[in-house]
């Protein structure tokens, strides 16, 4: 394949690691089954513990490296979320 498309999917790539993380809230927060389960494990655990996990297992899952943090999520689960690269 070619390094210009190569280059291309690592820059789509690249970009989505940015919101990884504001996106599977997100995916939470419209799936009610999967919302319903984040609120048991928010009431069980409480809030910030959870969604730093949340956060942890994402980074882990994908293998990626911190950036800088993004204070203006899409999700209303989060007040703010790690960016990756």
């Amino acid at each position: 394949m070619s390094s210009d498309v190569t280059e291309f999917a690592d820059e789509v790539i690249s970009q989505m690691n940015k919101s990884i993380t504001d996106k599977i809230f997100l995916l939470i927060q419209n799936d009610k089954t999967l919302m319903h389960k984040y609120l048991r494990l928010v009431e069980e655990h409480k809030l910030h513990p959870v969604n730093m996990q949340i956060g942890k297992r994402i980074k882990e899952k994908y293998d990626l490296t911190n950036e800088e943090r993004n204070e203006n999520p899409e999700s209303t689960l989060i007040e703010s979320h790690q960016r990756f690269i």
